[in-house]
């Protein structure tokens, strides 16, 4: 189960579905994968702690931009499948990304939740660059209320499937957070990407 909204967790641990990596099955190996973060980058700095700003009233974004890494992409709505994983958006849409419509909305106190593929049959699709991000860069989500809740990158970590940290990752927080999930890590052909590249971002500004 998961909790009400603005105090989100999410049942399972991955969304299973953005990580087939059918690109690199159809072309056998991919000339330029898909980076990956480093050690660097996995440890916030302190002081991010303190530079939080209040948070926003609860809107739904329309938009998700990452100019570091050359993203601008539109979000759909994602609740969770069956067996309570979280849902993603369509593969075909390699420029679209959703949020979690049941959780947290970005700005709002707690964590929100951002996914989208790493890729899909065609090639790179909207998060494949997610894993060069680096801290201290700006996640910008355009909301519907007309107002754009900016954030600053705290660290970008790669998981295990079998280790994901669900709270960690899902788990509520005391002030606007925002996590942006793709796949990661390593690959097989038989079970596609075997991990997950994750953004914590906070909030530190808003217009």
């Amino acid at each position: 189960m998961f909790a009400k909204r603005g105090n989100t967790a999410i049942a399972a641990v991955t969304a299973v579905a953005l990580c087939s990596g059918v690109w690199l099955l159809h072309n056998g190996t991919a000339p330029h994968p898909p980076p990956q973060p480093g050690a660097a980058q996995a440890h916030p700095d302190p002081a991010a702690r303190r530079s939080a700003a209040p948070a926003l009233p609860p809107s739904p974004p329309d938009r998700i931009r990452i100019p570091s890494i050359r993203v601008g992409a539109p979000l759909m709505g994602l609740g969770l499948t069956p067996s309570g994983s979280l849902d993603v958006p369509p593969a075909e849409r390699a420029d679209l990304a959703g949020w979690y419509e049941s959780g947290t909305t970005p700005g709002e106190r707690g964590t929100a939740i951002v996914a989208g593929h790493v890729d899909n049959a065609d090639g790179p699709a909207v998060f494949y660059r997610l894993g060069a991000l680096r801290k201290g860069a700006t996640v910008e989500v355009d909301r519907r209320d007309g107002s754009t809740a900016v954030f600053t990158v705290d660290a970008v970590e790669v998981y295990d499937t079998h280790d994901f940290p669900d709270e960690k990752v899902y788990g509520a927080a005391p002030r606007p957070e925002l996590r942006v999930i793709t796949c990661g890590g390593g690959w097989s052909r038989s079970t596609g990407y075997q991990g997950n590249v994750v953004v914590f971002a906070h909030l530190t500004g808003a217009r």
